[in-house]
């Protein structure tokens, strides 16, 4: 392991992967990774791998038209020699309510403003997208074709491999145990296999970014929130897109090989590092799926695993610098979305660390640092499960 870097960071996850990369193409050198498991073992690794556009807010719709953009030319980008298996198959969002009838209206209508092909269909038109919809309580959809669904550990491996190939080096299995800082400004990480001098760090922790924050005395305001997904027997191909709703707390999607992964959260869940998982989860997500969904009840479960959300307080991220610590960054508090955005923070953080900030860069650097939420500029988004 290095003993120096221009900059170490803290997580292994598609955060942590995407910002060395695209610091190593601006051209940083000396770029150190590192993860205290394998590469994607945390929330990258157990996230349920939706990819959407279909937002509420102008600045996550334009994070999520970047990072779409650049998955769909991933395997181009990276040189990739596998495939990252992004399969846009739409994600159709139902609303059963008439308060996010009222809101889809609202969305579709930015969103088209800023070119993402999204309709607002009725009832009947979601039926013409999934024919086994029960539509009982929906009052209107909207459907997005470009939306879909990737392989969080494929696309982990492509930004791995394509790191190493511009000289980042990774080390997986090493815990971060301290971070030094004197007058101020970042000295050296301490790791369980040695130290690292440097004077920048970036804190892509995910679950586990308040515990690497508090090394450097920094008390975030975030928690970590476990996440159940449950997986299906593989079968014939049958359900193009995913199926969301806000108010049902739910997304189901078939996956390539032909699982059935869905989620649903839960305000009940405790804030720890609890990654068990959990058979309350297990039953009210059977019935709610095939109550939405009829024809899932013929299928058998596989299995069920856990992750954890990283929640901000106001389930958006933290981006950026901070004012306490020179040469601290970071890139945590997504409550859910930071796969779906990984290429947009990757871009993002390293363009601010290194000083070339794109327009999109000085936006999203500017509304998410951490400072906003003492000033109570929180940023609130109506479409979040």
């Amino acid at each position: 392991m290095k003993k120096t870097a221009e900059i170490v960071i803290i997580g292994g996850g598609v955060s942590g992967l995407a910002t060395a990369y695209f610091l190593a193409k601006m051209g940083m050198k000396d770029i150190v990774v590192l993860e205290k498991g394998y590469i994607a073992s945390g929330s990258t690794g157990r996230c349920g791998a939706g990819i959407r556009q279909q937002w509420g807010t102008e600045m996550n719709c334009r994070m999520a038209i970047n990072a779409c953009d650049f998955y769909e030319k991933g395997n181009e980008i990276l040189e990739y020699d596998d495939d990252i298996e992004f399969k846009q198959g739409g994600y159709l969002i139902i609303a059963t309510t008439e308060k996010e009838h009222e809101q889809f209206k609202k969305n579709v209508a930015l969103q088209q403003s800023l070119g993402i092909p999204v309709k607002h269909l009725t009832p009947q038109e979601a039926l013409e997208v999934v024919p086994f919809l029960n539509i009982s309580d929906v009052l209107s959809a909207t459907y997005c074709k470009k939306d879909g669904h990737l392989n969080p550990f494929k696309v982990c491996d492509a930004f791995a491999k394509a790191c190493r190939k511009l000289g980042v080096e990774i080390n997986t299995y090493t815990k971060v145990e301290d971070i030094v800082v004197e007058n101020g400004r970042i000295k050296e990480v301490v790791t369980d296999k040695g130290n690292i001098a440097t004077n920048k760090v970036m804190n892509a922790a995910g679950g586990y970014s308040q515990v690497i924050a508090k090394m450097v005395g920094i008390d975030l305001p975030v928690y970590s929130e476990r996440h159940n997904i449950l997986v299906t027997e593989p079968v014939e191909p049958f359900l193009g897109p995913m199926v969301m709703a806000f108010q049902k707390n739910l997304y189901i999607q078939q996956v390539p090989h032909g699982s059935v992964i869905m989620g649903k959260g839960d305000p009940n869940e405790p804030r720890d590092f609890t990654i068990k998982s959990s058979w309350h989860f297990l039953d009210e997500m059977a019935r709610i799926a095939c109550d939405t969904l009829p024809p899932l009840r013929g299928l058998r479960m596989v299995r069920q695993w856990a992750g954890l959300y990283n929640m901000s307080p106001d389930c958006q991220p933290v981006l950026g610098s901070v004012d306490e610590v020179e040469g601290f960054y970071m890139a945590i508090g997504f409550s859910g979305h930071g796969f779906m955005m990984g290429p947009t923070t990757g871009m993002v953080i390293a363009e601010h660390i290194l000083g070339q900030e794109s327009e999109l860069t000085k936006l999203l650097i500017g509304m998410l640092h951490l400072s906003r939420f003492e000033k109570g500029e929180l940023i609130l988004e109506p479409s979040v499960v």
